[in-house]
């Protein structure tokens, strides 16, 4: 999954010789995006990375019997949501508390992009696909000062 910041306003730090460099923020969001394992029973993240904009990561849903038709958008749904509205909280106490620079409107876009992935060759491409973005960050299409 993929979510954005509203504008792709860069909040969560810097890309420092194709690394990471989190600030608070970003810090924050890694916590909350761990969390997902303790708050949701049928969770478990997998390979994720924070950029300076946009969040990437693999969630991997358990559901207990699928044949029973359980749809995934739904809890893909619910899980979305509920990392968002922590951390939109936490963030707006950030800027209250902490000083961290404040967001027009709301902190997340509206949507996601979701991919569901269906074997063990598709996992790991966007393993690596998460794992290298920072290095690809002059190119990519959420750095919005980047030259296309």
């Amino acid at each position: 999954m993929t979510v954005c910041i509203q504008g792709k306003i860069c909040l969560f730090g810097d890309i420092a010789d194709g690394a990471m460099q989190m600030n608070d923020a970003g810090r924050m969001a890694e916590k909350w995006w761990i969390e997902l394992n303790h708050k949701f029973d049928n969770v478990e993240t997998d390979e994720y990375v924070v950029m300076p904009n946009h969040f990437h990561g693999i969630i991997m849903l358990t559901i207990a019997n699928p044949i029973q038709g359980a749809h995934t958008g739904a809890p893909l749904q619910e899980i979305m949501q509920w990392f968002k509205t922590m951390t939109t909280n936490e963030y707006i106490r950030g800027v209250k508390q902490k000083g961290w620079p404040p967001f027009p409107g709301k902190l997340w876009q509206r949507s996601y992009y979701d991919h569901i992935i269906r074997n063990e060759n598709e996992l790991n491409l966007a393993r690596e696909y998460i794992m290298y973005n920072p290095i690809r960050w002059p190119k990519d299409k959420y750095n919005v000062e980047s030259l296309h």
